[in-house]
């Protein structure tokens, strides 16, 4: 009886007793990649704090502040400000529209004056987040009906929009399949799938001709075909596999990589910095990396299956997916499995937009965790 009153007034529990729930298999593998972004980044700088690792390290400090303020809050808090929180994002997304920052040739950004903010990477959670709330409460019957998805369509179709517009296609396909995931586990119908499957491929051809760029043909095209052009579309990838494949098994060595440290290496300290980990520290390095972000997705299913109450459950799987498609569209990027596009390597690349949204992410998964054993209603009593 005393340990059921204890879950029901789970909101009410102490910052030692959250603390005791907390998951330190999740939050020491995330702290052990941002420690080695740090490593890497100052090497990107040449072996100097500015102007990338000690940038980082300031945002990393916020991001905690935020992962802290997710993790530990009342769950009820972001149950009733779910879709406040989508919404948000949403004004933000169509404010980059109208009054957005350009640069490396997209209007991706919103200027605040003292920091450029990415709304793109923020809808990705805050998509997460307005799903997790509307599938929990759902029952059977109603999860069966093709109208239930309606809605869920279009909190996806509107920002999706927009980001294709700035052009974002990278960020556009990432909601897309964040979003089909999360439809497949809150219990859709598989034939809608096949059937959406089938109107995605007969639409390629338009897509293809009137709905691409003309650069982003290209790097399609770059992308069968590397040699095709070489020193123009084709320059990053190439030198991104030379700089991989030159650092052998165990690497050239912190700071000694040429590709890197000359500058051959486009974009080292963002969306080419797991080729910039390769290059300086090998084969051993990379799949350090790669080992550390297995055990974050494996410890983020861990918390979904464990999560008894549907919110949370929604809130583990949706992030869980969104950061395996960070890592492994970027990572299969820079081996040259995908075409070029402008993910970033989540926890590792320069930048604070991706770094915060992911931290606020990794708060609302602890958050469920620390809350698991709680039963949640719609209203979030």
């Amino acid at each position: 009886m005393a340990k059921q009153t204890r879950v029901a007034n789970a909101s009410m529990m102490s910052f030692s007793e959250k603390l005791a729930r907390f998951s330190w298999g999740l939050f020491i593998p995330m702290c052990l990649v941002l420690a080695i972004s740090i490593i890497v980044l100052y090497s990107a700088g040449h072996g100097a704090w500015r102007p990338y690792a000690l940038s980082q390290v300031m945002k990393i400090i916020m991001g905690f502040v935020v992962f802290f303020i997710a993790a530990f809050s009342n769950i009820k808090t972001w149950i009733k400000s779910a879709y406040v929180i989508y919404a948000v994002a949403l004004i933000m997304i169509v404010l980059v529209t109208f009054v957005g920052h350009t640069g490396m040739g997209a209007q991706r950004w919103l200027n605040l004056g003292f920091i450029h903010v990415q709304p793109s990477e923020f809808i990705k959670i805050a998509l997460v987040l307005a799903l997790a709330r509307y599938f929990a409460w759902l029952n059977s019957v109603e999860l069966s009906q093709f109208k239930t998805y309606l809605v869920p369509a279009a909190m996806l179709l509107v920002p999706f929009g927009l980001i294709v517009l700035q052009p974002d296609l990278g960020t556009a396909l990432s909601l897309g399949m964040i979003t089909v995931g999360i439809f497949y586990i809150a219990g859709a119908n598989k034939k809608w799938f096949i059937i959406a499957a089938i109107l995605g491929l007969c639409a390629a051809p338009m897509v293809w001709f009137g709905g691409l760029h003309d650069y982003q043909r290209q790097r399609i095209i770059t992308f069968l075909n590397p040699d095709l052009d070489a020193r123009g579309a084709g320059y990053q990838i190439n030198q991104a596999k030379i700089a991989f494949g030159s650092g052998g098994i165990l690497g050239k060595g912190y700071m000694l990589g040429s590709q890197s440290q000359q500058s051959f290496l486009p974009e080292k300290q963002t969306d080419f910095i797991f080729t910039m980990l390769g290059e300086e520290f090998g084969f051993v390095g990379a799949m350090g990396l790669l080992m550390l972000y297995a055990i974050i997705i494996i410890v983020l299913f861990w918390c979904a299956k464990t999560c008894r109450n549907r919110f949370g459950q929604l809130i583990c799987f949706g992030f869980m997916l969104n950061f395996f498609i960070y890592y492994f569209i970027n990572i299969s990027m820079v081996l040259g499995l995908m075409p070029t596009v402008g993910v970033p390597l989540p926890l590792m690349s320069f930048g604070g937009s991706s770094l915060l949204s992911l931290m606020f992410g990794f708060g609302l998964c602890q958050n469920a965790h620390i809350h698991k054993d709680q039963q949640l209603s719609a209203k979030g009593s």
